[in-house]
């Protein structure tokens, strides 16, 4: 069967498309899809559909959509279904390699091996492959209750910070130049993210694009001052007096073990002599 929630819901299996068309079946069955191999509690459920006014019929509504989908669902190998009811809830159970969520998490993981043991051409390979699995916003077009939105918080977060990863590798493989376009528009999207400026003035001082560098910091500066009434990190001062210096530790990197741009900032200052 085929799982995923990076992206629109897909629940699939050779036959064709395994997905309810009413609309709350479909909500229970992507909560239960979503914590897969884990007990999701009546509670949970019952919040999820209903956020927080239920109706008297709540818990039985819950209890024939579930004996529904578990119709709908192709049977496991055993001949058992594949939502269980355990501990006063349900658990739906995947096999490995199922669930898209799986497959990338699997993906991260090798990923920050390889970048902890300094293979930089398999991080930044493996950081994007993992990212391929994404088909656009977890759980994309499908109506979300409050269980939902604080499930896939984290899961979110994970894309941005693999996407992060991913850039800094290619930084330390000297790929500066092809990083321009993609921080520009990663910059634009996400205002006051400062990991995000530090990798587009690296990315603008390896170019030898010093003016540009210190515009994306005064850019920043605006954004963060302006909206929400702090300054930037002293680490990302200290990344702008490096650009503004010229200090040779933004120089593009001769081995592959080279700092994160934000780490850039902790670097001693080296002042000519």
């Amino acid at each position: 069967m085929e799982l995923g929630i990076l992206g629109p819901l897909v629940v699939s299996d050779p036959r064709g498309v395994r997905m309810p068309q009413a609309p709350k079946q479909r909500q229970l069955l992507a909560l239960l899809v979503a914590n897969a191999n884990h007990v999701v509690t009546v509670g949970e459920c019952v919040e999820e559909l209903w956020d927080g006014a239920p109706p008297a019929s709540a818990v039985q509504t819950l209890q024939t959509y579930v004996m529904k989908l578990r119709k709908s669902l192709p049977p496991e190998p055993d001949g058992s279904t594949r939502i269980h009811t355990r501990d006063q809830g349900y658990v739906f159970r995947t096999r490995p390699g199922e669930l898209d969520l799986e497959r990338y998490e699997t993906e991260v993981r090798a990923a920050r091996a390889a970048a902890a043991g300094g293979a930089d051409e398999l991080a930044a390979a493996r950081f994007a492959a993992a990212l391929r699995i994404w088909r656009g916003e977890a759980l994309e077009g499908l109506a979300l209750g409050p269980v939902l939105r604080t499930t896939l918080v984290g899961v979110t977060e994970s894309r941005l910070g693999v996407l992060e990863q991913r850039i800094e590798a290619d930084l330390r493989l000297g790929r500066h130049h092809e990083l321009l376009g993609e921080l520009r528009m990663l910059t634009a999207r996400h205002t006051g993210h400062e990991n995000l400026a530090a990798q587009f003035m690296v990315a603008f001082y390896r170019c030898g694009r010093q003016a540009d560098a210190l515009a994306a910091f005064q850019r920043l500066r605006a954004v963060l001052t302006e909206q929400l009434g702090v300054e930037p990190s002293p680490r990302m001062n200290r990344l702008h007096h490096a650009v503004l210096t010229t200090d040779p530790v933004l120089d593009p990197p001769r081995r592959s073990a080279a700092p994160m741009a934000l780490d850039l900032a902790d670097a001693p200052i080296r002042r000519a002599s």
